[in-house]
């Protein structure tokens, strides 16, 4: 599973952000790494330099072998209080859709 790390203009996506965000990612994610080809995470501040509450956000779009994309979106206060909240929001989202395909 290969997870792709995307910010707008307002956040310093350095190297080690993103390696710690994609340990947290990859661990939580982990029963799902079969049917995940890639994980693509934007991150984005939407005051910018003003401060406030819950203006991080982070978006998931996880590529499911074979299918749609699925995108989830979380906002918190700080970016991994909101890719916390985007991860659980896509497990969720990944259980009811591999739990209708077992189904069928």
């Amino acid at each position: 599973m290969n997870i792709q790390f995307n910010t707008d203009h307002n956040i310093e996506g350095s190297e080690a952000m993103q390696t710690a965000l994609s340990e947290v990612i990859a661990k939580k994610m982990n029963r799902y790494t079969e049917q995940i080809s890639r994980l693509e995470v934007h991150l984005t501040d939407e005051n910018g330099a003003k401060q406030g509450p819950n203006d991080k956000k982070c978006t998931i779009e996880a590529r499911l072998e074979g299918m749609k994309p699925v995108a989830v979106t979380a906002h918190a206060n700080n970016h991994h209080q909101a890719v916390d909240g985007a991860v659980e929001k896509l497990k969720a989202s990944l259980d009811t859709i591999i739990g209708r395909l077992r189904n069928h």
